[in-house]
């Protein structure tokens, strides 16, 4: 979920780019190990186990269930950075963890986006504004699976086209505001962390930064699409 300093779909997304790429295009993918289950993929299922947890604790009314909901989300995030970085250091990498990282990357948010719409925070700054959270959530999660149709498509075709879609540092951008925002949001909603009214409008504004990162860095990969179709 280190989504693009890990998937785009947003959080390595370059590690995520490149998983996706056929073997022909991708020497060093050719070394995956050939064990089904090595610790980063183990971390990764890890991740996707979560999410069912993370959704139970939301609807806990109780001061341990909303951290327990935070706690899980930040976990998931130091999991997705860390199964990323044994995999290099350890070359540990395996075609089913390839496969299933930028699954979980998705799950984890896309579930956190849901949940927060489901029980949206009260935001004294913004009034009562039924679609703040719904609005960039509809961004991001749309975002996210355009791109995965793109970069799925994009790997069926050719160099040219895997280029056009390799992460780029607005991806990267994008993905470390989205993961503070959620961070942000998830633990506000214990009371006593709101603090004189500024953590929870901070959260919505890095959450619409992300959101507005997220359809930006979108159409510049369709307009490098685009481009490369033109030739």
């Amino acid at each position: 979920m280190g989504a693009e300093n890990k998937i785009d779909g947003d959080v390595d997304w370059d590690k995520n780019d490149r998983q996706n790429q056929p073997p022909s295009m991708l020497p060093s993918m050719q070394n995956h190990n050939p064990k089904l289950l090595t610790l980063p993929t183990i971390l990764t299922l890890v991740r996707v186990a979560a999410v069912p947890l993370l959704v139970a604790s939301f609807y806990v009314d109780s001061r341990w269930g909303r951290t327990a909901t935070t706690s899980i989300f930040v976990a998931a995030a130091i999991t997705d950075w860390l199964d990323g970085y044994l995999a290099r250091k350890m070359n540990l990498g395996t075609a089913f963890g390839a496969f299933l990282d930028p699954v979980a990357d998705k799950l984890m948010v896309a579930a956190t986006l849901i949940l927060l719409c489901s029980r949206p925070l009260e935001v004294e700054m913004f009034g009562e504004v039924p679609w703040l959270f719904t609005v960039p959530a509809i961004a991001i999660i749309g975002r996210e699976i355009t791109m995965s149709a793109v970069r799925e498509w994009a790997a069926s075709q050719n160099t040219r086209l895997l280029e056009a879609v390799a992460v780029n540092n607005l991806g990267k951008w994008k993905t470390a505001t989205q993961m503070i925002s959620l961070t942000i949001l998830l633990a506000t909603r214990d009371s006593s962390l709101g603090g004189p009214g500024i953590l929870v409008p901070s959260g919505v504004l890095l959450l619409y930064i992300s959101a507005g990162l997220s359809v930006w860095s979108l159409a510049i990969y369709m307009s490098k699409i685009w481009k490369v179709l033109l030739k």
